[in-house]
């Protein structure tokens, strides 16, 4: 009996740290996702950045865990000082889907997905093996060498 309550609390625990982790929508069902990679592509070309193409949906669990982490205090800097990020919509995996083709993401590899473009709309990497899901198993210092492995070279 005591071990199925503390299962039950942390079930709950658990739970509720899914519901506030969900809580933020970071691909809005109306965007333009064609528009947006043009418009990140125009402010990339001018401040000689890259653009970072995060392939996903809100009812990912992992793609809030990415995103959560873009945001870490040793992350965020490297991240903003290098590239404009653009979050495309999958749906159901069936939104958006000639865009992720366009930029060589497999969808059936899982979300998140990520594409590297440089600022003139050519793909410098994109993951074709589901390389960052499930996100939440890899460690932020990953997630950095990443980042610092396909930041433009001044």
């Amino acid at each position: 009996m005591r071990r199925y309550c503390l299962l039950l609390v942390l079930a709950l625990f658990a739970s509720a740290a899914f519901g506030q982790l969900l809580d933020t929508s970071i691909y809005p069902a109306n965007a333009d996702a064609k528009k947006d990679i043009s418009n990140a592509l125009t402010k990339a070309n001018t401040e000689h950045k890259r653009v970072l193409l995060v392939f996903g949906a809100d009812w990912c669990y992992d793609c809030h865990v990415l995103d959560k982490r873009f945001h870490q205090a040793d992350i965020q800097p490297t991240l903003d000082k290098n590239f404009i990020v653009v979050h495309v919509d999958i749906g159901q995996g069936d939104k958006n889907v000639d865009v992720a083709e366009q930029y060589q993401i497999p969808l059936n590899r899982g979300v998140p997905s990520i594409a590297v473009v440089d600022r003139s709309g050519v793909v410098l990497y994109s993951t074709q093996h589901g390389e960052i899901s499930p996100t939440r198993r890899l460690p932020a210092s990953d997630i950095l060498k990443f980042l610092q492995q396909w930041a433009p070279k001044n």
